[in-house]
């Protein structure tokens, strides 16, 4: 059995990365996204475990110092972190594994995992981004400012990415993200040792 491949997907706060990556696992049985350790508060209707691993900065600061995580960054005031034991587990076990992080991590990860495909994903348009921010009803104006002018800056980074995907329609992206799964799945390395029965008996 071949190796699962570490994928991380980044993309500015609004153009849909959550709900693609969301929709994207469920569409696979072999495809687990890594559930991230942080700091931040727990927000209603989130379950421990689940969305997140939520820590203690005490503890969080510990599971560093024992360099616990295969990346971490900070994000508005939060520390998050990447469980390296977890992705290391999952990828020896032929599983596929995607970190949703931002592109700071992603730098990180590829670092320390060259293999690692980089996936970043861009709004249709600066407007439409602005009227998903808005459309949330969650920040003020002031705030959206500021997430605005750090998603130009965020999207300045996709050219570090391997794989660069617009969600415009949703289904056409998920689409997009599938594929490129699958293709990873047929490259000859990972086929060698999946169909290795087959392969004996073709040229036995």
């Amino acid at each position: 059995m071949s190796t699962g491949t570490l994928y991380t997907v980044s993309a500015p706060s609004g153009a849909g990365k959550t709900s693609l990556v969301h929709a994207l696992v469920e569409s696979s049985s072999t495809l687990r996204v890594s559930v991230s350790h942080t700091t931040r508060p727990m927000r209603p209707g989130e379950t421990d475990g689940v969305d997140y691993h939520f820590v203690e900065k005490a503890e969080f600061a510990a599971m560093l110092e024992r360099t616990e995580f295969l990346e971490h960054a900070q994000v508005f005031g939060n520390l998050y972190g990447t469980s390296q034991r977890w992705v290391e587990e999952q990828l020896a076990a032929g599983i596929d594994v995607i970190l949703e992080i931002d592109w700071q991590g992603a730098q990180q990860v590829k670092r320390l995992r060259p293999d690692t495909l980089a996936i970043f994903i861009l709004p249709p348009s600066r407007l439409t981004l602005l009227q998903r921010l808005t459309g949330r009803g969650q920040d003020d104006a002031a705030t959206i400012n500021d997430r605005m002018a750090k998603a130009v800056e965020e999207m300045s980074h996709y050219i570090e990415s391997d794989y660069l995907v617009v969600n415009q329609d949703f289904d056409r992206a998920l689409a997009d993200l599938q594929a490129i799964v699958r293709s990873q799945r047929l490259v000859t390395d990972k086929q060698r040792l999946n169909l290795a029965g087959l392969l004996q008996q073709l040229f036995d």
